[in-house]
């Protein structure tokens, strides 16, 4: 069930919600004006780290096997991008940004994020895909590609993307998210390895 954003308003003040394992975004949104708004989501602003892909003489990006040696900046530049400064994101290309606000979800809770319709009619396509998983903790990376026919300006502190929260059937095991990505506050490319599934795959096709 996605809650409305009244309900997560509640759950968001300190005041209303006495939680051991409470729901927590920071800075928080401007509750009054999120009980009132008559949504079901929340929006989230664009932070100051965003990652971009070089322009790399490798001829592919070749999924790694775990033993091989691997380095993020092989592939990948961070740019910092002040309050106040502006990052240019040229037609078909592609970075990734992390949201600013700190997420803490408990372990009742997930969610998912889109982009908002505003940007899409001008090219933006925030692609994420986004999963948040209960007990998630950090900033969100978000995949931003412009489709459209000319140069989008974006700008920290902005509204970005919109987070839809639904409630989760909790189970008597109390295991949260264990992801490599939890705790971060900058976007990472992270490295792609096979599984231990496909890998025996690969290895009996040899």
């Amino acid at each position: 069930m996605i809650l409305k954003a009244e309900h997560l308003a509640n759950l968001l003040d300190p005041t209303e919600s006495k939680s051991s394992d409470p729901f927590v975004i920071t800075p928080a949104p401007d509750l009054p004006k999120l009980k009132s708004s008559g949504s079901a989501s929340i929006d989230l602003r664009l932070g100051c780290w965003l990652l971009t892909l070089r322009q790399s003489k490798k001829a592919v990006f070749k999924v790694a096997d775990a033993s091989s040696p691997w380095s993020e900046a092989q592939f990948a530049k961070t740019h910092y991008v002040p309050f106040g400064g502006v990052f240019i994101l040229h037609p078909q290309s592609f970075v990734l940004a992390a949201t600013l606000e700190w997420i803490r979800m408990p372990k009742n809770l997930a969610g998912y994020v889109i982009g908002r319709s505003s940007w899409g009619r001008v090219g933006l396509i925030i692609a994420t895909a986004t999963g948040v998983h209960p007990g998630f903790t950090g900033c969100l990376t978000l995949e931003l590609t412009n489709v459209g026919e000319i140069p989008i300006e974006i700008k920290p502190g902005m509204s970005i993307c919109q987070l839809f929260v639904h409630s989760v059937q909790v189970g008597t095991s109390d295991s949260v998210d264990q992801s490599r990505f939890v705790g971060s506050r900058k976007p990472r490319l992270g490295k792609i390895v096979p599984d231990e599934t496909a890998q025996k795959l690969i290895d009996h096709t040899i």
